[in-house]
């Protein structure tokens, strides 16, 4: 009996040691399901904001000669830019290069075509949550294959956006070289250097949570460089032509404004307290500056329009991408008035005063709002809402002039880059449409189409 009493208390003394033995060092990483899926709402809240939201909110602000024309514009770009970044695009933004030296700056061609990117695959990239992979790296919580579905819906956007500029006179040849060229030779480095594990931006310390540089301070600077070059619309009399149909207007703005909670939420990469707070500093900025917008209207002009309110929030929203991640909801009641007296200001009087035909306020309501967004980023960022993040509010003094910097530097690429690609478009397939087809129309010249039929 005291043999098989022995043997009893070796093998229970023994099996919980063996057990413990046979158990890995390391939970096994795995996909969260409750991240996937928000990504998943996320990515399809992103492609809403180009098409319907941008389509019908650009759309509705010119004339109706041209509608079709800025739906086409919007329709190809989401096609065209969706087939780049999957055969280059997305590899070059996040991808590592072999190259040493070319590290910071651009990525290079291992992701081409998606290559050596299985279904099962975590992201490499995370803002929230990481796991511990085998090889101990961090990786995040959702299939690598989401997250660039997601990025995609960013590259999407952002060479949509310039269409604001240049709406109304662009030969559609030349609009689809410049964004092709301008996608691949612009946005993807900046977002390699902004958003990258290797981007020198990053390695920096600047913060974009979800675009102020990557997407609006580049596209509203390539809008401003667009403007000028292609000149004026042969009938603009230096203020803004009448939209014609405000119902689009409001309708796209109201969309790019429900599409925002995934552009700005779901640039955490997961579903938890930060995606929260994001959503809520994004829907107060755009309230305050859709508010604060319309008060200005009633104040100068008597009385405050739809245009007027759709624009303010556009304004808002744009202001507060850059510091959605980082700011609480006291700065962002802030932010949401900067917002809106500064670009208030840029359209209804600096754009006048310099005569320049920004056709849809691109440059002054991206643009502008970009860049006040990045800057206010580093003065208001809270190390409450992100432990390792602070502005020069809470004495973070540094981060203000690395925000400095990073919207510098950003200007100046954009600017002369946007220039050269515009040089060689201009001088290979044109880009101004002539004279007759802007007279009688895009949409019937460029597409044979019309978007209203009369009868009698």
């Amino acid at each position: 009996m005291k043999k098989i009493a022995s043997i009893i208390l070796i093998l229970t003394g023994f099996v919980p040691i063996i057990q413990a033995q046979n158990l890995p060092s390391n939970p096994v990483p795995t996909i969260n399901a409750g991240d996937t899926s928000w990504m998943i709402v996320a990515t399809a809240l992103v492609l809403f904001m180009s098409i319907p939201g941008l389509a019908l909110f650009y759309g509705g602000l010119v004339r109706r000669k041209n509608v079709l024309n800025i739906f086409m514009q919007v329709f190809f770009l989401v096609s065209v830019i969706t087939t780049e970044w999957v055969v280059l695009g997305y590899s070059n933004a996040f991808g590592s290069n072999s190259i040493e030296w070319l590290k910071p700056y651009i990525g290079g061609f291992h992701w081409a075509f998606l290559n050596h990117i299985h279904i099962n695959d975590l992201s490499p990239f995370f803002i929230s949550h990481s796991q511990l992979a085998a090889d101990g790296s961090k990786i995040g919580t959702v299939p690598h294959l989401v997250f660039i579905m997601f990025q995609g819906m960013f590259a999407v956007i952002t060479p949509a956006l310039i269409i604001g500029a240049f709406a109304e006179r662009i030969n559609f040849k030349g609009f689809l070289m410049f964004s092709i060229l301008w996608s691949v030779l612009i946005y993807n480095p900046i977002a390699h250097w902004v958003w990258s594990n290797d981007g020198w931006l990053m390695k920096m310390g600047v913060m974009d949570f979800a675009g102020g540089i990557v997407v609006h301070i580049s596209a509203g600077i390539a809008a401003i460089i667009m403007a000028v070059l292609i000149g004026k619309r042969r009938d603009y009399k230096g203020h803004a032509l009448p939209p014609h149909n405000i119902t689009y207007v409001v309708i796209g703005a109201a969309m790019l404004w429900v599409g925002w909670f995934g552009f700005n939420a779901g640039s955490g990469l997961a579903a938890d307290g930060l995606a929260g707070n994001a959503i809520l500093v994004t829907h107060v900025a755009a309230s305050v500056a859709a508010l604060t917008w319309a008060l200005l209207e009633w104040i100068i002009d008597k009385r405050p329009t739809v245009v007027g309110i759709s624009t303010g929030a556009i304004a808002g929203l744009a202001t507060i991408t850059a510091a959605s991640g980082f700011v609480n909801v006291h700065s962002a009641i802030v932010i949401g008035v900067i917002a809106a007296i500064v670009c208030f200001i840029m359209v209804a009087y600096i754009k006048p005063t310099l005569g320049y035909d920004d056709s849809l306020d691109a440059f002054g309501v991206h643009g502008i709002g970009g860049i006040l967004g990045v800057i206010l980023t580093g003065i208001f960022a809270s190390p409450l809402i992100q432990s390792a993040h602070s502005g020069a509010l809470y004495g973070n003094i540094h981060q203000l002039w690395i925000q400095l910097y990073a919207v510098g530097i950003t200007i100046l690429f954009s600017g002369v880059g946007t220039f050269i690609i515009y040089k060689i478009t201009d001088l290979t397939v044109g880009i101004r449409a002539v004279d007759k087809h802007e007279a009688i129309g895009l949409d019937e010249t460029q597409h044979g189409e019309t978007a209203y039929t009369f009868f009698d």
